[in-house]
């Protein structure tokens, strides 16, 4: 799995841009190369708006002992009837800031190797993601740290030529919709229409406005962190446009 997102304002900014209570107690820290487990700011509705450290991965709150391998996506097709995740998508939607995402193609040259790309914007973007609660082992104690899933939808534009899925972007006159708006409680009480608009994707211009951005393969090692992985940098035109078939980070 070579899933990577970038995530680095600070708390007190990523505070003021929601409008939101920072509760993160100072565990936030900028990682230029998030990749999955790896704690992620977040904002939820639940007990008041607010911006919390969450673990990226989700786990059902039934798996109180997290032993599941941790779900770092949901496809957006089938969350709303998913056994998983139906239940979060109606009651549990949080929004994850980032400033952009990583994913790799198929280059030709030679045949297996892979170029990485960023894809971001200047102001960076919010991927629309749902949550699970922390478990509460015995004494009442959480045994373990909220957890969270990014919705995943087909690719749109230019960006279909990197790979097949993306995240569900969310424009900044979505982020309250997505936050607040209600659903029913049952998958039969939820209508299809309901679903639809929720997970309704960014418009044509706003996908066109984003950067396509070559960087270094050094990306690839979670070992990596740092300004320098989201630099532009120079390559070849590809020998072939082959979509990457292995696994990503938003199949």
């Amino acid at each position: 799995m070579c899933g990577r997102y970038a995530s680095t304002r600070s708390a007190a900014d990523l505070a003021e841009l929601f409008g939101v209570e920072d509760l993160t107690e100072g565990d936030l820290v900028p990682d230029y190369n998030l990749a999955p487990t790896d704690p992620a700011p977040i904002v939820v509705a639940a007990g008041g708006a607010a911006l919390r450290v969450a673990r990226w991965g989700f786990v059902p709150p039934w798996d109180r002992g997290g032993s599941g391998h941790p779900m770092i996506n949901a496809r957006g097709e089938t969350v709303a009837t998913s056994r998983v995740f139906g239940e979060a998508l109606r009651q549990r939607r949080c929004l994850v800031p980032a400033d952009g995402w990583y994913e790799w193609r198929l280059t030709g040259r030679p045949r297996s190797a892979r170029q990485p790309f960023f894809m971001t914007r200047p102001e960076g973007v919010v991927f629309a993601g749902i949550w699970s609660p922390a478990a509460t082992g015995r004494g009442g104690a959480s045994s373990r740290m909220v957890t969270f899933s990014i919705v995943t939808v087909p690719s749109h534009g230019e960006l279909a030529a990197v790979h097949d899925r993306m995240p569900l972007l969310l424009e900044p006159a979505r982020w309250n919709e997505w936050l607040h708006a209600e659903m029913f409680s049952t998958h039969s009480a939820t209508t299809p229409s309901e679903v639809t608009q929720l997970l309704t994707p960014p418009s044509s211009a706003y996908c066109a406005a984003i950067e396509i951005r070559p960087v270094s393969a050094k990306v690839g090692d979670v070992r990596n962190d740092g300004p320098e992985l989201v630099r532009r940098m120079a390559v070849a035109p590809p020998v072939q446009s082959t979509m990457d078939e292995q696994p990503t980070l938003f199949p």
